[in-house]
């Protein structure tokens, strides 16, 4: 459970301290928190929805979802402000390295013609978001005991000052990103 945990402290910061020449073990960046969201507009209609999405999420991370609710009114989507409309999990500690070592090795991979996930998607200032099309591919979902196929957004936080960094904290980790 700690191995990636472990990897992090013997081999990933002392290889970005020499890399990027940072003077004090406190500047290495280090993934901050995990969250893993699904939004589900149909779930205004059907309570079941939202119980089959907790029940993923809950499986796939280990830890109770909390659910989301609508900020704003929308008339176009038949929305009204409060209305539950999705769920979401915070990783953090060592539940946060467990997700993140079976995400990379255990789902991905599962990934129907998977060439690696998009360089790309880092927001500017070290925090990298994927989103998946099917829940499918984590190893705890059952494929006879699910009703529909949703997808969901992940979003690793990181302590990073930019992308660049950010980039290089990750592939360390064990992040299979798309050959250029």
């Amino acid at each position: 459970m700690a191995r990636l945990k472990d990897t992090y402290v013997n081999e990933v910061a002392p290889a970005l301290m020499k890399k990027f020449g940072y003077k004090s073990v406190m500047q290495i960046p280090k993934i901050e928190k995990v969250v893993v969201n699904v939004a589900c507009g149909e779930a205004r209609d059907n309570s079941k929805i939202l119980d089959a999405i907790v029940s993923d999420i809950r499986q796939i991370t280990g830890q109770q979802p909390v659910l989301c609710k609508a900020k704003k009114s929308v008339a176009n989507f038949k929305l009204r402000e409060g209305m539950t409309i999705g769920a979401k999990v915070t990783l953090r500690g060592d539940k946060m390295y467990e997700f993140i070592d079976r995400f990379f090795n255990l789902a991905l991979p599962r990934v129907r013609d998977f060439r690696g996930i998009n360089p790309n998607a880092f927001d500017g200032r070290g925090n990298y978001s994927v989103g998946i099309k099917e829940q499918l591919i984590f190893p705890e979902i059952d494929y006879d005991k699910i009703d529909k196929v949703r997808g969901m957004d992940i979003c690793f936080v990181t302590t990073a000052k930019t992308d660049e960094e950010a980039r290089e904290l990750l592939t360390l980790m064990g992040a299979p990103f798309e050959k250029q």
